[in-house]
Formats: structure tokens, sequence, C-alpha cells
């Protein structure tokens, strides 16, 4: 069992109001050097028992980022079985030849995915597209045209 000492017997309360509480006249324990210096001076030299304890990924490099990650274009899908619910829910349609278009471009939608069901011939115009896709959409009677960007 741990048996805490009163706060009114410490030392620091007798000390209190003596400028230097008992560390001697030219100021130890008063600015950053007691503590080895602000933040993270000495992680390499003095305080490396602590880094490799508590930060042991801090120094070095880890992994690989492709700089073609900021180039290559990242598409939002959409499934075949979804384009009716977008038809659905637009305001304004277009037609051609008796059929509605979708442009998915415009939509925010990139690549068209072949998952679900199309029932109604539709003319959709995407990026880009599977090819599980394009089948259903003409099976069903439409088309997909492919857009540049």
């Amino acid at each position: 069992m741990v048996t805490l000492m009163p706060t009114r017997l410490r030392k620091i309360r007798k000390l209190r109001g003596s400028r230097t509480c008992g560390w001697g006249r030219v100021g130890q324990h008063r600015k950053s050097g007691m503590r080895g210096g602000f933040g993270k001076a000495g992680l390499h030299k003095h305080k490396w028992t602590w880094t490799v304890k508590y930060a042991p990924d801090y120094f070095g490099k880890r992994g690989f980022k492709s700089p073609m990650q900021k180039i290559r274009l990242k598409f939002k899908e959409v499934n075949v079985g979804e384009l009716a619910d977008i038809l659905s829910k637009l305001e304004k349609v277009e037609f051609q030849d008796g059929k509605p278009i979708v442009d998915l471009p415009l939509l925010g939608y990139g690549k068209l995915l072949g998952r679900g069901e199309l029932k109604i011939p539709i003319i959709v115009k995407a990026i880009s597209f599977t090819e599980n896709a394009a089948e259903k959409v003409k099976k069903a009677g439409g088309e997909i045209i492919e857009v540049k960007v």
C-alpha cells in the first residue's frame, strides 16, 4: 500500500517564496536548459532514449508516394442500376431519337459500372465505362457515348 505525503509537509511548501526553492543561486531549474531545450531539441542526442521508447518512427522515411497520384484522375463511379433513379431526379431532360440523355460528367460522375439492371433505353455520356456496363445499356436499347476529358 502506498501512503502519500501530505501536501503541508512537502519540501516545496517550506521553500515557497525563497526565489530558488533550494536549487542554488545561479538558477538551475529555471529556464529551458532544465528540460534539455525547447520542443524536439536533442532527440538525436541527449533525449535519444526517450526517442527510442516513445517515438521510434520519428526519424527516417517510410514508404513511397507516387508523383503520378496528383496527375491521375479519380472518377466518381455509378452503376447501371442507378441510372433510372438518376434520370427520375433530373429536372431538365434532353432527348435524342426519343431516348433520354444522361450526361454523367455534368452530374459529377466519371465512370459507369455494370452492377444492376436497366429496363429503359437511355443514351449515356461517360468518360469511361466497363464492358459489362456497355453490354447492359445496349441490351436495354440504349447506347454509350464516350466523352473525352
